[in-house]
């Protein structure tokens, strides 16, 4: 019998299937993610050698680093990940890898020189957005969002991964005993010695002494930050070695790119937004250099309203107006008029940007000369540096029409801004400068000073006589070895030179 296929027949079966199908839900290497995305290979085993180095590494890290304090342990590890996971891999770091690495790294170096606790939680946290960001790559701005939270995701996929490392018979050496065996009874030898020689000790005191002589003393907490550590590092470097091999393709996720609108409906606002800009510019330039002479002039201006409300309305018109750029760019034409019109508009918006953001920085430097310096003003300084320079970013990738480098270039540019202000040892420099305004006449915050970090201690040779200021660390015992700190180690401990 013959099969009529067409408008009014059974319609055609479906094509036949080359090559393996991805996994159905419920099957063996089934995943949430895309085949295209994530695809999850269940024959891929971990390199024995990756394995083996995750191990000492996390030793290392158990010897050297302890999450709760600033120290060198964080560069110890961060240095021991990369060393492993790019020293087992199939192929060498790029070049763009190896600028994240080495950025990644001085961002770790920090905790180990300073001791202010707000720099080095910053420092750390842009370390971990930078160093996964290189592990996992991409160029979009999803990419760049989503690779910090990879992490999460990984646990179901290297468990599997590094189990498959371990033969079915365990671990064995010249039919030796397997390792599991090994551990096994390592662990019965331990408890009963435990058991049988804790009876002994309180039955006798003269055997009990014999003991505290030949066994070290176990503090469990010590053991339980040690393991605790140990598992964190075993599933950074296990986690890396992972991503490097099998990386997800985040920027197939970036949503697809929009359809153009008409030049008028996009250029109008925009046209409109630069007028703006262009009057509080003008104005601005007498400003920018009346100094301190424009503020004591003006009738009712004062120091806090000039800068205080005036550099946080600024700020918030620099951060809209990145919003206002991602939006154009994505609706605006790239052909013809459409093209000549955008890079005229955002130029203009660019440069207007950052005669905004240089006025927003002079108010707050007024401020600061007129009250003193702190940690918070200091802050928002560097973050209307870092929104200029993304202005300055913004406008070259106008200028050459692609933006494919953009989302990384103003990530790698906020991690510099922060080592700038890094580099400059802020506490350190807000001490200087309240002392030097204290010589000047001014009132000096002793309680501000004393609640600072050891890296104001040089800052404090240069107090004038009678000035007593006992900073609270130095109430705090020296750090043990593994938890070194350049800043901790230099500063006195338990004395106040200049105090009774």
């Amino acid at each position: 019998m013959t099969t009529l296929y067409g408008r009014y027949g059974t319609p055609p079966p479906p094509p036949p299937m080359l090559g393996p199908q991805p996994a159905r839900h419920g099957e063996p290497g089934w995943t949430i993610w895309p085949h295209r995305i994530w695809p999850l290979d269940l024959r891929a085993i971990a390199p024995r050698r990756l394995v083996t180095l995750a191990l000492v590494a996390a030793g290392a890290g158990a010897e050297f680093w302890r999450p709760s304090a600033l120290s060198a342990g964080y560069l110890v590890v961060g240095i021991a990940v990369f060393a492993v996971v790019y020293g087992t891999a199939e192929r060498r770091p790029s070049r763009g890898q190896w600028l994240g690495i080495a950025l990644t790294l001085t961002l770790l170096a920090v905790p180990a020189l300073l001791a202010a606790k707000w720099l080095g939680v910053l420092c750390i946290l842009a370390a971990w957005l930078v160093g996964w960001g290189t592990l996992v790559g991409g160029r979009t701005w999803t990419a760049v969002f989503t690779g910090p939270f990879i992490p999460a995701l990984l646990p179901a996929r290297v468990v599997g991964w590094v189990r498959r490392a371990v033969p079915a018979g365990g671990l064995t050496w010249n039919d030796r005993p397997s390792g599991v065996r090994v551990g096994i009874v390592a662990a019965v030898t331990v408890v009963l010695a435990l058991v049988f020689g804790g009876l002994f000790a309180s039955a006798d005191v003269a055997f009990a002494r014999l003991i505290d002589v030949l066994v070290p003393e176990l503090n469990l907490s010590e053991v339980y930050a040690r393991g605790f550590v140990f598992g964190i590092v075993l599933c950074l470097v296990l986690f890396g070695g992972y991503v490097v091999r099998f990386a997800p393709k985040l920027d197939a996720l970036a949503p697809e790119p929009m359809r153009p609108l008409p030049n008028w409906e996009w250029a109008v606002p925009l046209a409109v937004l630069d007028v703006l800009f262009i009057g509080f510019v003008a104005v601005q330039a007498t400003v920018l250099f009346g100094g301190h002479q424009h503020v004591l002039q003006t009738e009712g201006l004062t120091y806090a309203e000039y800068a205080r409300q005036g550099f946080w309305q600024l700020l918030w018109v620099s951060a809209l107006t990145l919003l206002v750029l991602s939006g154009v760019i994505r609706v605006a034409g790239r052909a013809g008029t459409g093209r000549r019109l955008l890079r005229i508009l955002v130029g203009i918006l660019c440069a207007t940007s950052v005669v905004v953001v240089v006025s927003a920085i002079h108010r707050m430097w007024l401020y600061q000369q007129a009250y003193g310096f702190s940690v918070q003003r200091l802050m928002v300084v560097t973050i209307e540096f870092w929104l200029g320079l993304v202005f300055v970013l913004v406008a070259v990738a106008g200028i050459r029409m692609t933006g494919r480098w953009l989302p990384r270039a103003i990530l790698v540019a906020g991690a510099v801004a922060l080592l700038g202000l890094a580099a400059t040892n802020p506490e350190r420099l807000i001490a200087e400068r309240n002392i030097d305004r204290y010589e000047q006449g001014e009132v000096l915050d002793i309680g501000y000073l004393s609640g600072l970090s050891p890296d104001i201690e040089p800052a404090l040779a240069g107090l004038p006589a009678g000035v007593g200021v006992c900073p609270t660390y130095r109430d705090d015992a020296p750090d043990p070895w593994y938890e070194f700190n350049l800043s901790r180690w230099r500063a006195p401990h338990g004395r106040c030179p200049g105090l009774t």
